[in-house]
């Protein structure tokens, strides 16, 4: 877990999720972030014999979905990020690859989501529908690749996130047409084949950058690191 810390200090943990492994579960023999990192801030020689170690978990991401992720290792730094979240003054920045090229080069999506608990998806509604909430996003295009073994394109997007909802970059993308490669719940059936013949298995989608007030100092940080899948270097290279 050390290799994954992108910065640490006695109010932070900022650490890089790989794909396919839980933010955090209930289930028994599945690693998850958080009890990887507890496991890791037990392990200290400062915190040996002091019981389980706090470790605040203030958003997450989607078990299929890599990326940075900042934890608060005391209750006031936890409150600190969870008001900035809440405020709007938490930047969340993604890479995606998307199916195709795009038909516009940057743009806002706009649309209310609703969450089906039975399917575990969330829907684009309309917004006097029942339960539904506001998601709004800022993309921009980086790059096209023709992939030749495929002999289709898919392009390198630059996601800024404004909202917090379920699934919210991979049903607006999708309903946006721009699915997202390996995204086997919002992919279309030309997407998923796509995906299926490059051997893309996760959700090529990669949190990649935060910025946010430090919850002691007040400064603004700003952490960034690149997408550690395959399937993000040939555009980042």
């Amino acid at each position: 877990m050390q290799k994954n810390i992108v910065f640490e200090d006695e109010h932070i943990i900022v650490a890089y999720k790989p794909a396919g492994i839980a933010t955090q579960t209930a289930r028994l023999g599945q690693q998850d972030m958080v009890s990887e990192l507890k496991n890791y801030l037990a392990r200290k020689p400062e915190n040996k014999g002091k019981g389980e170690p706090y470790l605040g978990l203030v958003h997450r991401l989607d078990q299929p979905v890599a990326g940075i992720l900042a934890f608060a290792k005391t209750k006031q730094a936890a409150a600190s990020l969870s008001k900035q979240i809440t405020e709007g003054t938490f930047h969340k920045y993604y890479y995606a690859i998307v199916y195709g090229r795009l038909k516009n080069e940057n743009g806002t999506l706009n649309d209310y989501l609703y969450k089906d608990g039975k399917t575990n998806m969330s829907l684009v509604v309309k917004k006097d529908f029942p339960e539904a909430k506001e998601a709004r996003l800022f993309y921009q295009q980086k790059q096209t690749l023709m992939v030749l073994e495929a002999q289709q394109e898919a392009s390198l997007v630059e996601i800024e996130l404004f909202t917090g909802r379920h699934h919210q970059i991979r049903v607006q993308m999708a309903n946006a047409d721009m699915p997202l490669l390996g995204d086997s719940k919002y992919g279309t059936e030309e997407s998923k084949e796509f995906s299926r013949e490059i051997g893309c298995r996760n959700v090529a989608l990669c949190a990649c950058k935060l910025v946010f007030k430090h919850p002691a100092t007040n400064k603004e940080v700003c952490f960034e690191k690149q997408p550690e899948e395959e399937i993000f270097k040939p555009f980042l290279s």
